[in-house]
């Protein structure tokens, strides 16, 4: 029989970090707006070295990553060749392939795109890169993360609510019940309204119930919205040293992860606007970027309006997260009419129309307006005037606070 020879185990590199810790490490490099890059094709992806250099950048933040040997792994192809940390971002990128964070765009792709001989020069421009995207379940972890934080912001820890498999009218007890009042909803409280009866008259069979017996409950009614959030993607939302695009992403994340799991019968449509305007699917958001565009604010608001008017909901409102002034209007035969030097008299007026005709609709507009110029903020309180709708002037760092406060308040009705 031959001699048996046991060694220590060494396990699999990277095996005990937690992929969830690094993926919020990673937001905004996954949800990137084009502030730190040029702009890009948002259908084209990024290779996995940039995704490489931004784990080396996040384990090194973590403390993951002894700086010293972060700088040699960075300078000398020989330290590569021999280091660990090779194989601890190989196993981390399979990892992340493996349980669904990204994908990758072929086979095979991390062993051979990512061969430590590849880092030529550090991490510059490389052809026949691989390619890899980020899925809706990193979309989805990414705006529950987003979500917690900011409700942890707000004071409120948990959700509040516990999924169950029953189905419901929305109305949920609030308060004790009342006597009945002419005008109230007759959402009879059977049991009050027998208890009081055998008060009045004792166990006597049969009750006989009067009107001065009735008891209804008081109730908090959970009314259904269709929601658009507008996002403005033209260039300002990157200029001035500030990215402002990307925390409206990780807010959009965040909107939707509680609409998906709060509030089921709800709606959520993404709506970005530029030189035009575009509706997007969720999953598209994480690849979009800002260009250099213009803000067509009535574009916006129209395909929002077309979006809304096929809705059947309580209530039907426009979200729009901004930073700048309208500076372009879709003329009539298609052609787009820009000025950029401030408030042009004819794209006002367009744009009011616009606001004007989401009024009649019955669409609430709510303005999240992320600069505060003066004629900027003219312009908003006016929108806010025509459409009865609130404006926020705030930043992007409590853009998310703002929102979801605004949004939750208007869930619950008091009725009786």
């Amino acid at each position: 029989m031959g001699t048996v020879r046991y060694s220590k185990w060494q396990g699999i590199p990277g095996s005990d970090l937690s992929l969830e810790d690094l993926l919020e490490q990673l937001a905004d490099y996954l949800l990137h707006s084009g502030f730190s890059s040029s702009y890009s094709d948002p259908e084209g992806g990024r290779s996995l070295q940039e995704l490489t250099a931004a784990i080396l950048q996040a384990l090194a933040a973590q403390g993951q990553v002894d700086v010293r040997d972060l700088e040699q792994w960075l300078e000398s192809p020989e330290f590569r060749e021999q280091s660990e940390l090779s194989e601890l971002l190989k196993a981390l990128l399979q990892r992340l392939a493996d349980e669904g964070y990204i994908t990758l765009g072929r086979p095979g792709a991390v062993e051979d795109d990512l061969d430590v001989r590849g880092y030529v020069g550090g991490f510059g421009p490389q052809t026949n890169q691989a390619r890899f995207e980020i899925t809706n379940k990193a979309l989805d972890f990414l705006g529950y993360k987003t979500l917690r934080d900011l409700l942890g912001a707000l004071g409120k820890s948990d959700f509040g609510r516990h999924d169950t498999r029953e189905l419901s009218t929305g109305i949920e007890a609030a308060l004790p019940p009342k006597p009945y009042e002419f005008g109230d909803s007759l959402n009879l409280d059977v049991t009050a309204t027998l208890l009081n009866a055998i008060e009045r008259q004792g166990l006597a069979v049969p009750i006989e119930i009067e009107h001065r017996d009735l008891a209804v409950r008081q109730a908090d009614y959970q009314s259904s919205c269709a929601t658009v959030l507008l996002l403005d993607c033209s260039h300002s939302m990157i200029l001035y040293g500030e990215d402002r695009f990307t925390p409206a992403k990780r807010v959009a994340l965040a909107l939707s992860h509680l609409i998906r799991t709060q509030y089921p019968g709800d709606s959520l449509h993404m709506v970005l606007f530029h030189d035009s305007a575009e509706e997007i699917p969720l999953g598209r958001l994480a690849r979009v970027t800002v260009g250099p565009y213009h803000t067509n604010t009535k574009a916006g608001l129209r395909l929002a309006q077309q979006i809304l008017t096929r809705e059947r909901k309580d209530m039907r409102q426009i979200v729009m997260i901004t930073d700048g002034k309208p500076s372009a209007i879709t003329l009539a035969d298609g052609r787009t009419y820009k000025n950029p030097a401030g408030l042009d008299p004819r794209i006002v007026h367009e744009t009011f129309r616009e606001v004007v005709a989401c009024r009649r609709a019955g669409i609430l507009i709510n303005t999240f307006m992320l600069a505060r110029d003066y004629d900027l903020v003219a312009f908003v309180q006016k929108v806010t005037e025509i459409a009865r709708g609130k404006a926020y002037f705030t930043t992007p760092y409590t853009l998310g606070q703002y929102l979801l406060m605004d949004y939750m308040s208007k869930k619950l009705r008091h009725i009786h």
